[in-house]
C-alpha cells in the first residue's frame, strides 16, 4: 500500500470509526443526534488545522462543509468532560497508527538502522484539571498544579511518529522512556538530558543500539585505568580544541565509551555562563565551578565506534537532535497547541487534544508531499496543509475515499514546490552539515 492510500485509510477510520465508538463509550453520544461523534471530531481537528485561533463561528461553518447544519451555540455547548474523554480515545488511536515514508537518502544517518531523536514537551493546564494530568505543584516553570507532557520518538530517516503519548507533567523523562519500545540493533538514539541513565545506556549497549547524548554534568568519569577524571581540569591540561578520548562512564558501571568534546567560542561559552547563573539564581542556588567551566566545551558521550563516525561527523549528527525541538515548535507555533481562546478547563482541554489530532494528521500529509526531499521546511510545507484543511473535510462527505486522494495528490505535488530549505554559506543547515561532512568507512 502507498503512502497515500495508506494516510487516506488511517485518516478515515481515526476520525469516522474510532470517533463514532469513542462518541459512544464516552457519554458523548446518549441519543441519534446530528453532531455525531466523528462529525465533531471531524470539525474541531480540520478547523483547528486550518486556523488554530478559529471562533465557534468557524468551526460553525466547518460542520457546514461536512455536511451538517448546527449553530455555533449547540457547539459550545458539547464541550465537556464527555467531549475531552471522546477526543482523547480518538487521539490514543491515532498514534498507534504509526506510518512512514521512503528513507531520506542521507549518506551518514544511512550508516544506522534508523536515526531516532526523542523529547518531551510540556503543556500547561488550568488547575481544575489537576486530577485528570498532574503538574508539579505550585511551580509554574514546571507546569503548575494541571500540565501535561507530550512524549515523542522520531524516526527522522521515514518520517515516523515511532512513540507518542501523554504522560502527568510531574512524570520524569526516565520514568516515560521505560514504555518507549525497545530500538532495533544497529540504530541511533539521539535523546535530550531528561532521558540521561547509565542503566538505559548500558541496556541499550547490549541491545547493540547506538546512542550519542550530551555529558550530565554529575556523572563520574574514569580513565581506562580506573582513574577518576576531573573533566575541567583533564580537558585544559590537553590543550586542544577538539579531543576524542576512550572513557569508562559511571562510578559503578564503568560503561566504556568515548569522550567528545569540542572548544566552543569565548561569546557562546559567556552566553551559556549566563544562562546558568540566571537559572541558579532563580532556584536560590550557586553554580558549581565545573558547570560553569564547561560552559567552554560542547561534549559528548557516545558508544559508536571510531570506525562507523569519526569526532568531526558525530558533533554534525549531534545537531540533528534539534529537529524534535523544531517539530514542538511546529506544533506550539503553528498548530498552536497550548493555547485556547476559552478560559473554560474542559473547552481546554478537548482543544488540546484536537490540536493534537490535527498535528498528527499534518504530518501524516506531510509525509506524503515532501519527506523524499532532507532539506525540507516543516514551516513552510505545515502553511500548505492548512491551505487545504477545509478540502479535506469536505472530502469527508463523500461516500468514495477516491476525493480524498485526489486532494492528498494535489497536496502532494504542492509541498514538492517551495518548501525547500534555501541553502545558507555563511550559517549552513543541518542538512548542507550532514552532506558535507561525510567521509568513506574505513
Amino acid at each position: 500500500m502507498d503512502i497515500i492510500s495508506q494516510v487516506t485509510h488511517a485518516m478515515q477510520t481515526v476520525l469516522t470509526t474510532v470517533a463514532d465508538a469513542a462518541a459512544i463509550t464516552s457519554g458523548f453520544l446518549k441519543r441519534k443526534r446530528k453532531l455525531t461523534g466523528s462529525v465533531f471530531v471531524q470539525t474541531l481537528v480540520f478547523s483547528w488545522l486550518a486556523n488554530p485561533n478559529s471562533t465557534y463561528g468557524e468551526l460553525a461553518q466547518t460542520t457546514a462543509t461536512i455536511g451538517i447544519s448546527i449553530t455555533p451555540q449547540a457547539i459550545e455547548q458539547r464541550f465537556g468532560k464527555p467531549a475531552a474523554q471522546m477526543l482523547k480515545q480518538t487521539l490514543d488511536a491515532s498514534v498507534k497508527q504509526v506510518l512512514a515514508a521512503d528513507p531520506q537518502a542521507i549518506p551518514l544517518l544511512s550508516r544506522f538502522n534508523g536515526v531516532y531523536i526523542q523529547d518531551s514537551s510540556w503543556i500547561s493546564l488550568p488547575d481544575e484539571l489537576c486530577d485528570v494530568w498532574a503538574g508539579c505543584g505550585t511551580n509554574a516553570d514546571k507546569g503548575g498544579k494541571a500540565s501535561l507532557k507530550l512524549q515523542l520518538r522520531w524516526e527522522l530517516l521515514t518520517g515516523a511518529f515511532e512513540h507518542l503519548s501523554l504522560t502527568d507533567g510531574k512524570t520524569h523523562d526516565c520514568k516515560a522512556q521505560k514504555e518507549f519500545n525497545t530500538l532495533a540493533t544497529g540504530s541511533l538514539r539521539l535523546a535530550d538530558l531528561g532521558y540521561f541513565s547509565l542503566d538505559e545506556l548500558k541496556q541499550m549497549t547490549d541491545d547493540k543500539v547506538f546512542w550519542l547524548t550530551r555529558l550530565k554534568v554529575n556523572c563520574q568519569l574514569f580513565d581506562t585505568d580506573d582513574t577518576r577524571l576531573c573533566l575541567p581540569k583533564w580537558l585544559v591540561a590537553h590543550n586542544s580544541c577538539q579531543l576524542d578520548y576512550p572513557i569508562l562512564l559511571g562510578k559503578h558501571a564503568k560503561l566504556p565509551a568515548r569522550l567528545l568534546a569540542k572548544r566552543v567560542s569565548p561569546t557562546i561559552a559567556n552566553k551559556r555562563r549566563r544562562q546558568i547563573k540566571k537559572q541558579a539564581k532563580r532556584k536560590g542556588n550557586t553554580p558549581s565551578f565545573s558547570r560553569l567551566a564547561l560552559a567552554d566545551w560542547d561534549i559528548y558521550l557516545t558508544n559508536i565506534d571510531t570506525k562507523l563516525l569519526t569526532a568531526k561527523e558525530a558533533f554534525v549528527i549531534a545537531r540533528v537532535r534539534w529537529q524534535i525541538e523544531l517539530m514542538f515548535k511546529l506544533f506550539k507555533g503553528h498548530g498552536q497547541i497550548d493555547a485556547s481562546r476559552s478560559e473554560k478547563p474542559w473547552r481546554i482541554l478537548c482543544e488540546v487534544y484536537a490540536k493534537l489530532i490535527s498535528m498528527i494528521i499534518q504530518h501524516w500529509i506531510l509525509l506524503v508531499g515532501g519527506w523524499r526531499y532532507p532539506e525540507y521546511s516543516l514551516r513552510k510545507a505545515a502553511k500548505v496543509v492548512a491551505k487545504h484543511a477545509l478540502s479535506i473535510a469536505a472530502a469527508f462527505v463523500s461516500p468514495s475515499s477516491q476525493r480524498l486522494i485526489d486532494i492528498l495528490e494535489d497536496i502532494k505535488r504542492a509541498l514538492a514546490n517551495g518548501c525547500r530549505i534555501s541553502g545558507r554559506k555563511s550559517k549552513p543547515s543541518t542538512y548542507q552539515l550532514l552532506v558535507r561532512t561525510a567521509q568513506p568507512l574505513q
